[in-house]
């Protein structure tokens, strides 16, 4: 069973860049679909971003698009969410999920994912 942690979150100012990590233990992330949801105070949990289970396609909600990557290293035990030009509006807890047999037409499903990591907070303020 995999089990995922979260870091890399903080207090940034408008227009920062910054860049969240998960790391995966109890296997490797090897043949499933990863992606990151968001979540803000009194907001439903938002897709941002997702990385097929084959590897190589990426896929990302509309208010991130151009803005943040998501990528994994080539171990395959840690993706990545490069955020760039931060908005205040990216305030939120930040959860990576993982997921086995996720289709593409899933991939900004929450429900598709069985494992999910604690969260990491990103503050984004002037």
């Amino acid at each position: 069973q995999v089990q995922l942690v979260e870091s890399g979150g903080g207090l940034v100012r408008p227009g920062d860049s910054l860049r969240v990590s998960c790391v995966a233990s109890g296997g490797t992330l090897s043949g499933y679909a990863t992606a990151w949801f968001r979540q803000a105070p009194g907001k439903e949990r938002e897709f941002v971003a997702g990385y097929s289970r084959t590897g190589g396609y990426t896929y990302y909600g509309d208010s991130v698009k151009g803005r943040f990557t998501i990528s994994r290293d080539s171990g395959k035990t840690t993706v990545f969410l490069q955020m760039n030009n931060l908005k205040p509006e990216d305030t939120a807890v930040y959860l990576c999920a993982a997921g086995r047999g996720v289709i593409t037409s899933s991939i900004g499903s929450q429900t598709a994912y069985n494992y999910w990591g604690q969260g990491t907070h990103v503050t984004v303020s002037s």
